[in-house]
């Protein structure tokens, strides 16, 4: 199958290739599907990180294209050379693949990008928005900050979204909001936030309401102190 035009700038930009063998698969909810790999020897060439993320080639069921999706690594374990993706599903090939993986099946993944690493000071809190697209990267963000305090809002859009293991801490607050108006109640979350200069904000929700939490962080935050991006048009 071909890769196409994002196959060229991956190779220009020298991104590592590997081939990933299914090992499980598991329905957490109707909408969330947990499916664990073999690393190709992936974690002793890239030192597991928190928010550490692959591009994955999907290949499409209906034609000889290969589709190209970023996804999460959690639960790495570098000595037995495994780790788990999960994909929150909705239309899209990398979902419909996801649905009718098996074990033993293989896939191709490039990596290139990934190289987040937390404030060398530490923040006086973190704030975090996302949802369930960016839960995976949120719970290894979340596991990373130790004893630091968090504000977490997720946004859901499937009713089973609310059950889904966010590994938050004692002192970590985890609000889900519902998803209306196009991320409406996640755009007045982020408005109604007092911040304190010294947080750290992480924001990945869909490319519009990204921008406009980001928009509003910026008027208490500096732009180093905010780390961002849109999971999905």
């Amino acid at each position: 199958m071909g890769r196409g035009s994002n196959g060229v700038i991956m190779k220009v930009w020298r991104a590592d290739d590997y081939r990933l063998t299914v090992t499980s698969t598991e329905r957490i909810t109707d909408k969330y599907i947990r499916i664990g790999f073999t690393a190709g020897g992936l974690l002793d060439d890239h030192p597991v990180h928190p928010t550490q993320f692959i591009r994955l080639w999907i290949p499409d069921a209906e034609t000889d294209k290969l589709h190209h999706r970023g996804y999460t690594l959690i639960d790495q374990d570098p000595g037995n050379d495994h780790f788990y993706i999960e994909f929150a599903i909705h239309n899209g090939p990398a979902c419909q693949w996801a649905e009718r993986a098996r074990v033993g099946e293989v896939i191709e993944t490039s990596v290139l990008g990934s190289n987040f690493q937390l404030p060398a000071t530490t923040p006086g809190e973190y704030v975090i928005f996302g949802d369930t697209a960016s839960l995976p990267a949120i719970n290894t963000l979340l596991e990373a900050i130790g004893d630091t305090p968090a504000r977490v809002w997720l946004e859901w859009q499937y009713e089973s979204d609310t059950t889904l293991p966010v590994r938050n801490k004692p002192h970590h607050t985890v609000t889900w909001l519902q998803r209306i108006d196009d991320g409406r109640a996640m755009r007045e979350a982020a408005d109604e936030l007092t911040v304190a200069p010294d947080a750290f904000a992480w924001v990945a929700c869909d490319t519009a309401t990204t921008r406009a939490i980001v928009k509003s962080l910026r008027t208490t935050l500096p732009k180093a102190q905010i780390k961002a991006q849109g999971y999905w048009k």
